[in-house]
């Protein structure tokens, strides 16, 4: 069986859209998802800069998005979805929620818009960053981060926590790592699923009944605990919750291997967590969809 993963805020890069683009039918529709949200995705996907799609405000509708056109294709060639279950990393979430059925797309663009505006005013009152942390036991790590008011942001499994804090905190992480670990600084502009993005959750939760939602047609897994999710309502809510609450990734593949997948695949911008599932999956067979093409190999490795 097949899971179907949609990645994070940090895994796009300059361009990576226009492999998809040389496709009309995507292209018209990522103009239609541009316009209504009033953010030219087209252009950052193709043409703007590393720095411009760091931005929150753009790289998370833009995360999404790709993950839609990538849906999108997939079951444009007719594949069976009936053994495939679909799951997604922070941002990914709502991607795996249009995957699913729960949004439409329309719905999950003004969501993920939504959210990425208030997580963006969240970071920008209060200068905060995230360190990607490597090695180590992981209960030492984390009264290690704790010790210096360092917050466990997301467990990613293979032996990775990100954390978040001060910008003069995580320079003395680096500088004094945990025993036994390495540090590594990522390109984000806020501590997000902590407490400094508290107000974005409160604002976020106000407006949720403004987001129309379906059961999900397929098996959907949350970051909260890794658990199966069967009602729509209730993964919306924990789409809320998720921006001031830890993603547990390491426990949603665990749930992967216990209930029986064994093909992952990720949609584009991918990689992230194709690498993750290489070091804490290693039974998994593995498939980075960076493009159309990219679909052929899916499909043959689902009919395999």
């Amino acid at each position: 069986m097949t899971v179907f993963t949609f990645p994070g805020q940090g895994s796009q890069t300059p361009g990576f859209l226009a492999p998809w683009l040389e496709d009309e039918t995507a292209r018209t529709k990522l103009a239609t998802i541009s316009d209504a949200i009033g953010c030219d995705l087209i252009t950052h996907g193709t043409e703007s800069d590393a720095e411009t799609i760091r931005d929150t405000a753009i790289a998370q509708p833009l995360i999404v998005a790709a993950g839609i056109l990538t849906w999108d294709a997939f079951v444009a060639r007719g594949m069976s979805v009936d053994n495939l279950a679909v799951a997604g990393h922070s941002v990914g979430e709502i991607t795996a929620a249009y995957a699913a059925g729960i949004f439409d797309a329309e719905t999950a663009m003004r969501f993920v818009a939504q959210r990425a505006q208030l997580m963006a005013a969240d970071a920008a009152a209060v200068t905060t960053s995230m360190s990607a942390v490597l090695g180590g036991v992981e209960e030492e790590v984390i009264a290690y981060l704790e010790a210096r008011e360092i917050v466990p942001a997301n467990f990613n499994g293979a032996g990775q926590i990100v954390a978040a804090g001060t910008p003069e905190a995580l320079a003395d992480l680096k500088a004094n790592p945990a025993p036994g670990t390495r540090v590594i600084p990522l390109k984000v502009a806020g501590a997000f699923h902590t407490h400094w993005m508290q107000t974005a959750h409160d604002a976020l939760n106000e407006q949720i009944d403004s987001f129309p939602v379906a059961d999900p047609k397929l098996p959907i897994y949350t970051n909260a605990d890794g658990t199966r999710v069967e009602s729509g309502e209730t993964f919306r809510q924990l789409l809320v919750d998720q921006v001031s609450r830890p993603v547990r990734w390491n426990r949603c593949m665990d749930a992967f291997a216990r209930d029986g997948h064994r093909l992952i695949a990720e949609a584009t911008p991918a990689g992230t967590l194709t690498g993750l599932a290489k070091r804490a999956l290693p039974e998994f067979d593995r498939i980075a969809i960076n493009a159309p093409a990219d679909i052929d190999a899916l499909i043959d490795a689902i009919a395999e």
